[in-house]
C-alpha cells in the first residue's frame, strides 16, 4: 500500500503500534482503515463495502450502527457518566445488569461481578479461586488446568491460561501454576479409526492422569470454552464435556466456563454450556454482552463460592481487587439495551433458523482439494486448509496461505479471520440467508483465486 505523507495510513504506520500484528509487515502493507459500519457491513476510508463475517471480533451481535445503543449510551452519559462500585457504592444500571446476568446464567449462579474485558475476567476468576481455597484452608490447591489451543485472553494470567505458543513466546509465560492438556480436536488429534466417544474417553483419562501426576490436592480448577474459538473453532467431540466434568467432580475441581465467544446464542442456545450440558462454578462472558460497542465482561459464580469468599472478606476486611471502571454506568446501560434488542428480536432463536443454511454453505467446501475439514455449530464455523488432503499435512510456511486467502477475501468484499491456515466465520446474529450466501460466495471466489 502506497500512502501519501498525510494520509491516515501513513499516520497509522508512524504512530500506532497494533495488537496481534506483525509490526514490520504492517509497516510494509499498511492498515485497512474501517471508517463506518451499518448492519452486517463495514466500509473502508475509500468507501468500499465489506460484509463482516466475523462480527468484528466474534462480538457485534446486533450489527453495526444500532441507533438504540447510541441512544442508551447518550442517555446514560447525560444522567451519570461515571461512578464506581468500590466501598459499598453502587448505581441502578449495575444492579439491574447483575440481577439479569444471574438470572440468565446456567446452573446455580448466585452473584455477578463486572470487569472490562474477558482477559480481566479470567485473571479475576483465578484470583477468586485462590482467595476461595485459602479461605478454605487449602493453600496448596492453586493449579488451573487449561487446554492446548485454548484462548482465554492476553493479560499475564489469562495469557498463561491460553494455550497458544505465540501468546507465551518471549513473554516468559505461562505461569507455573497453569497446566495444559490436549486440544479436543478430533480431526487433528484423534488416533486412526478412533471414534469421537473413544477420543473423548482418552482425553478424559489424560486429564485425570494429569491431575494425579500434579496431585489432586494441588489442582483447583479446569477452564474451558464450550466451543474453542480463537484457537481455531474446535467443536468438542461427543461426550467430551460430560466426561471432563465427571473427572472434575471426582477430585473437587471447580469448572470455569469461558463463554466470551459462545455466549448469547452463538451455538444455538443462550450459552454454550446449555448446548453441551455444562454446569459451571464460574462463567465468564463478554463481547456480545454489549455487542462490543463498549468494553464489558461479566463473571457469574455460585452462592457456595460467594459465601466462602464473603466470609473471608469479613475476616480480612475487604476483597482487595477491582477496577476503576468495573461496572461502568455506560457499559451497564448499553448491555441492558443490547440484551433487550437480542431478546425482543429473538436473535438467539434465529440462530437455529439460520444455522442449517450457514452450515450447509460452510460444508459445501469440504471436497475442495485445499480443504482438510469444515466444522461448525450454530452461527460459528471454520474451514481448515491443508497442503495434502489425504495426509492432512500443512503448508511449508504455516499461516501464509490463510493470510493470503483472507486478503483475497477483502478484495472480494468479505472479512473473515485467518487463524493460521484456518479461516473462521462468526457473523452478526442479524445476518440473513441472503447475506450468508454473500459471505460464502465471496469466500468461494477468493478460494478459486488462491494459488499455493
Amino acid at each position: 500500500m502506497t500512502a501519501l505523507p498525510n494520509s491516515l495510513a501513513a499516520r497509522d504506520i508512524e504512530y500506532y503500534f497494533h495488537p496481534v500484528t506483525n509490526a514490520r509487515r504492517h509497516e510494509q502493507v499498511g492498515p485497512m482503515i474501517i471508517s463506518k459500519g451499518k448492519g452486517v457491513y463495514v466500509y473502508d476510508d475509500a468507501g468500499k463495502e465489506y460484509i463482516e463475517a466475523m462480527a468484528g471480533l466474534w462480538s457485534v451481535a446486533v450489527g453495526f450502527g444500532e441507533e438504540r445503543l447510541v441512544q442508551a449510551a447518550t442517555r446514560q452519559m447525560s444522567e451519570l457518566p461515571f461512578y464506581h462500585s468500590f466501598s459499598h457504592k453502587s448505581h441502578p444500571t449495575a444492579i439491574a445488569l447483575a440481577e439479569r446476568m444471574v438470572k440468565m446464567s446456567p446452573g446455580n449462579m448466585g452473584k455477578a461481578h463486572f470487569v472490562n474485558s474477558g482477559s480481566e475476567a479470567n485473571d479475576t476468576v483465578v484470583k477468586m479461586i485462590w482467595f476461595y481455597n485459602n479461605a478454605r484452608g487449602r493453600p496448596e490447591k492453586k493449579k488451573i488446568i487449561s487446554r492446548i489451543k485454548a484462548y482465554h485472553g492476553i493479560t499475564m494470567m489469562s495469557a498463561s491460561l491460553t494455550g497458544l505458543p505465540n501468546n507465551h513466546r518471549d513473554f516468559d509465560l505461562p505461569f507455573p501454576q497453569i497446566k495444559h492438556v490436549s486440544c479436543p480436536h478430533h480431526y487433528r488429534f484423534a488416533e486412526a479409526d478412533e471414534t469421537e466417544e473413544e477420543f473423548a474417553t482418552r482425553l478424559a483419562k489424560e486429564f485425570e492422569d494429569k491431575i494425579l501426576a500434579e496431585g489432586p490436592e494441588t489442582v483447583a480448577a479446569f477452564i474451558g470454552e464450550p466451543v474453542m474459538g480463537a484457537g481455531g473453532v474446535f467443536i468438542p467431540p461427543r461426550t467430551y464435556w460430560a466426561k471432563m466434568q465427571e473427572v472434575c467432580h471426582k477430585y473437587d475441581i471447580l469448572i470455569v466456563v469461558d463463554e466470551v465467544i459462545n455466549g448469547f446464542g452463538r451455538t444455538g442456545n443462550v450459552w454454550g454450556s446449555d448446548t453441551y450440558g455444562i454446569k459451571p462454578d464460574f462463567m465468564i462472558c463478554s463481547k456480545q454482552i454489549t455487542s462490543s460497542y463498549v468494553p464489558l465482561a461479566s463473571i457469574t459464580f455460585t452462592n457456595e463460592i460467594y459465601n466462602v469468599i464473603a466470609d473471608n472478606t469479613a475476616k480480612i476486611g475487604t476483597f482487595a481487587h477491582g477496577f476503576t471502571t468495573a461496572g461502568h454506568p455506560l457499559a451497564m446501560a448499553v448491555a441492558m439495551e443490547n440484551l433487550d434488542i437480542i431478546e425482543e428480536r429473538n436473535l438467539m432463536g434465529r440462530v437455529n433458523e439460520l444455522s442449517p443454511h450457514f452450515l450447509e454453505r460452510l460444508h459445501s467446501f469440504k471436497d475442495h482439494p485445499l480443504v482438510g475439514e469444515t466444522r461448525g455449530v450454530g452461527l460459528i464455523g471454520a474451514i481448515e486448509l491443508v497442503a495434502d488432503k489425504k495426509t492432512k499435512a500443512g503448508f511449508e510456511k504455516p499461516g501464509a496461505t490463510g493470510l493470503k486467502l483472507a486478503e483475497l477475501g477483502h478484495e472480494e468484499g468479505v472479512i473473515f479471520r485467518p487463524i493460521g491456515d484456518i479461516l473462521a466465520f462468526c457473523p452478526p446474529l442479524i445476518i440473513t440467508d441472503k447475506q450468508i450466501d454473500d459471505i460464502f460466495d465471496g469466500f468461494g471466489r477468493a478460494l478459486d483465486r488462491l494459488t499455493v
